[in-house]
């Protein structure tokens, strides 16, 4: 923990003296007495409670413990600034642009409030959010076509040249309208999948491979009734219209489940969770506006986890 002690004047006052080696130098670059000076480091160096420099009729030098001090104080004031200088860029800058790659089960579950808390900040800056399988997501990254990517982590050897930040985890659910004959077989043999439409995700989605995992280990090794897909709104109109079995991420029906529209079947999904969070270009520095949106994501992330 920092001292609360210490204060901004502290630090730009030891950086000056440090730089110029002079009190006298550094409380005209200061704009501030050299009694001031000396008081000011006096503080720093009592709150530290080391000598900071040697005092000389030649100016000041340096001691070793001083020399620490600058090593990392001198960044850090850099850091700050550059914070500074990039707040204020993101407001006076005018209208910019982020495009944002989004996973169905995200944009579902924690992206409209990302959204909402990011337009709250009057930042000029045009959301273009588009949707697709990870896979899709990430090669337009690469390109330079998105600016982040919300969604799973992929594969490792999709991951080279990405950066990737954990938000949460998520697992796959089962999910059927109320009153679906299933429900009312206790305890689920989960063979009767096979009896029914199964919405099952496609080649290209990401939680394939584990469905499939799933169900082998379970000795479900053919689903007559199939259909393949990754469209969100056709899942929910046909499973809340048919006896059909939705195989989907868990972000995606979060709140058809909370409202109770549908209903998860009692099927063990652990080995289903998968990390989500963000994905960026390792080689490419974030814009201001990005920096403010990825810490909404994470803001949204936090809000959804204390709901659950």
């Amino acid at each position: 923990m920092i001292d609360p002690r210490v204060k901004y004047r502290h630090i730009q006052c030891f950086l000056e003296v440090a730089r110029l080696r002079s009190l006298v130098k550094a409380a005209e670059e200061l704009s501030i007495t050299q009694p001031a000076v000396s008081k000011t480091l006096r503080e720093l160096e009592e709150i530290l409670e080391v000598r900071l420099f040697d005092r000389s009729r030649k100016g000041v030098v340096l001691t070793q413990f001083g020399e620490v001090l600058l090593h990392y104080a001198g960044a850090s004031l850099a850091a700050l600034k550059q914070g500074l200088d990039s707040v204020a860029q993101a407001r006076m800058s005018g209208e910019s642009y982020l495009n944002i790659g989004v996973l169905p089960s995200v944009a579902a579950r924690i992206v409209p409030t990302a959204v909402q808390r990011f337009l709250a900040e009057s930042v000029e800056t045009t959301l273009t959010l588009i949707t697709g399988p990870n896979t899709f997501l990430l090669s337009r990254l690469r390109l330079g076509e998105l600016d982040l990517v919300v969604g799973r982590l992929a594969d490792p050897e999709q991951m080279a040249g990405l950066s990737f930040t954990h938000l949460y985890s998520e697992s796959v659910s089962f999910v059927v309208r109320k009153g679906h004959p299933l429900l009312d077989r206790k305890p689920l043999d989960i063979r009767r999948l096979a009896d029914h439409v199964v919405l099952y995700p496609t080649q290209e989605a990401i939680i394939r491979p584990y469905v499939e995992r799933l169900l082998i280990a379970a000795g479900v090794t053919n689903l007559p009734r199939r259909v393949e897909t990754i469209s969100n709104t056709f899942g929910r109109s046909f499973t809340l219209d048919t006896d059909a079995v939705w195989i989907i991420s868990s972000g995606v029906v979060s709140r058809d489940v909370a409202a109770g529209d549908l209903v998860e079947l009692p099927i063990e999904t652990t080995g289903t969770t998968g990390p989500v969070g963000l994905t960026t270009r390792a080689d490419t520095a974030p814009t201001p506006a990005l920096v403010m949106l990825q810490a909404c994501l994470r803001f949204a992330a936090d809000k959804a986890a204390v709901r659950l």
